[in-house]
């Protein structure tokens, strides 16, 4: 390798919420030469962060602009009302968007629902992110609808949680740079959709499937010999078989005549 060569890596982006570790456990077994770099962006600069280049490939919630940018969604997630253990919902299985109109709907800045109207009575200021809301929630102040892999990653002891009907849900995409559709990138969406890695796609860059194990038992002879056809013996005579003696038993010899 030149100084002026780079070796390859893979970076990246998740926004908050996305586990990738599956994903990356794959990558790591199949292309292991090439390290995968993990980039945590928050929600709002995910797509700032693939058009600038600090990622190859990224997580993300939608919607977003995807002038140039590529995305295939992935998965829904379940839209919850994060509240104190104590309070008067948290006895349901299951809350709608008007079982919160006399609640104060905490709205941070960084909320990924993608809201036609909220629910419930707005608070004096909007918390600067949704952990500072988990917060507030904790404090009394008020409660939040987030995705509900937002709510397990803040979790606390003194708060849970409750699936929440007739609120937007959040999607989880895969995006990268549309012009910047590299192999790497290609390996990667591969991986998240489940290929093989001998599929068409997940072949160039994976490491090779070992050789199937030959089966036990003999070798061919050298050359190619086979057995003679007929159950019959190479080189032997049909009657007395090769190399038989000329005299004794199974010789040619005759007997005596008989006296006449």
């Amino acid at each position: 390798m030149t100084g002026s060569e780079v070796p390859p890596s893979f970076r990246l982006a998740y926004v908050p919420g996305v586990t990738p570790t599956k994903w990356v456990r794959i990558w790591n077994e199949r292309l292991p030469g090439i390290p995968l770099t993990l980039v945590a962006v928050a929600p709002a600069e995910a797509a700032d962060a693939l058009r600038a280049g600090e990622a190859d490939a990224g997580f993300v919630r939608l919607p977003i602009d995807r002038t140039d940018l590529s995305a295939i969604p992935l998965y829904t997630e379940t839209t919850v009302v994060v509240i104190p253990k104590d309070h008067l919902v948290a006895t349901a299985e299951e809350v709608s968007t008007e079982d919160l109109a006399d609640e104060i709907v905490l709205h941070p800045l960084d909320d990924t629902l993608d809201w036609d109207a909220l629910p419930g009575r707005p608070a004096i200021e909007r918390p600067a992110t949704t952990e500072d809301a988990v917060e507030l929630v904790a404090a009394g102040i008020g409660v939040l609808v987030v995705p509900q892999s937002l709510a397990r990653l803040y979790h606390r002891k003194d708060l849970t949680y409750r699936p929440l009907t007739g609120a937007p849900e959040s999607r989880v995409a895969l995006s990268w740079l549309e012009e910047e559709t590299t192999d790497l990138v290609e390996e990667f969406i591969g991986i998240v959709r489940g290929r093989t890695v001998n599929s068409s796609r997940g072949r160039s860059l994976a490491a090779p499937a070992p050789a199937p194990a030959q089966p036990k038992g003999k070798r061919p002879a050298p050359g190619g010999a086979r057995k003679p056809t007929g159950g019959k013996t190479a080189g032997k005579n049909p009657r007395g078989g090769a190399g038989a003696p000329k005299g004794g038993k199974g010789g040619g010899k005759r007997g005596k005549p008989r006296g006449r």
